[in-house]
């Protein structure tokens, strides 16, 4: 495939790495601050850039006609106008927050373990995000999925950084140089605690999946998520 990377920094830089070693071409890099540029002979583009680019790198992939895998997090607020252009111009999209093979079977895990203890009282929910000290948004997509995976299963009706209550689930974002992300969701009682815990050990995991989200979507038409990618 001929692939347009539209974000160049670490990841971008993993992605294209794996991406040859897969046989694919880079034909455009998308630096930060570059605007005037050309996705439309790309088979399929990545978006791997800063949430302030996000929306329009997308919309020049779908005024262009080529499907877009984005893994840029922070603009979420968005998401469902993405979904609707995506719509109107007979689009492909895929966003996830984690293209982690592990990352996303570990969200189906963390939904099971959220309904499992549904039916226990006496527990409290927390979560903690370790990430490197270039990362622009707290708490991390990733995290907020697995908020999200909690909360459909839960009493629990929201997710806030730092303090939570009986209602909420705390979130712990912290930032520590190097570490290219690891997740634990814990369930504290007065009497023992439970946790899950997905640790990265490098940006491999991450480029891979964008990757293998890249093969599955040329071709198709729709708004899909790494659930339709891993059959889910």
């Amino acid at each position: 495939m001929k692939i347009a990377l539209l974000g160049y920094g670490k990841m971008g830089q993993t992605i294209e790495k794996i991406a040859i070693e897969r046989g694919h071409t880079i034909i455009l890099k998308v630096d930060k601050g570059d605007t005037n540029y050309d996705v439309s002979q790309a088979d399929v583009a990545i978006d791997f850039s800063i949430p302030t680019a996000a929306v329009d790198n997308i919309t020049n992939c779908f005024d262009a006609n080529v499907p877009v895998v984005s893994g840029t997090t922070g603009w979420l607020d968005q998401y469902e106008t993405m979904v609707d252009v995506c719509e109107e111009k007979k689009g492909s999209f895929i966003y996830a927050s984690n293209y982690s093979l592990g990352v996303n079977l570990f969200f189906e895990l963390n939904k099971k373990l959220a309904k499992m203890m549904s039916a226990v009282e006496g527990y409290d929910i927390a979560m903690e995000e370790i990430h490197h000290n270039q990362k622009l948004d707290a708490p991390s997509g990733t995290a907020i999925t697995l908020a999200e995976g909690i909360i459909e299963n839960t009493n629990k009706n929201a997710w806030k950084l730092d303090n939570g209550n009986q209602d909420t689930i705390a979130i712990t974002a912290k930032r520590i140089d190097k570490v290219p992300g690891t997740h634990t969701v814990t369930y504290s009682s007065k009497v023992d605690d439970i946790e899950i815990t997905h640790t990265a050990h490098n940006r491999s995991g991450f480029a891979l999946g964008a990757v293998i989200a890249a093969e599955w979507l040329k071709g198709k038409t729709g708004v899909f998520t790494m659930k339709d990618v891993l059959g889910l």
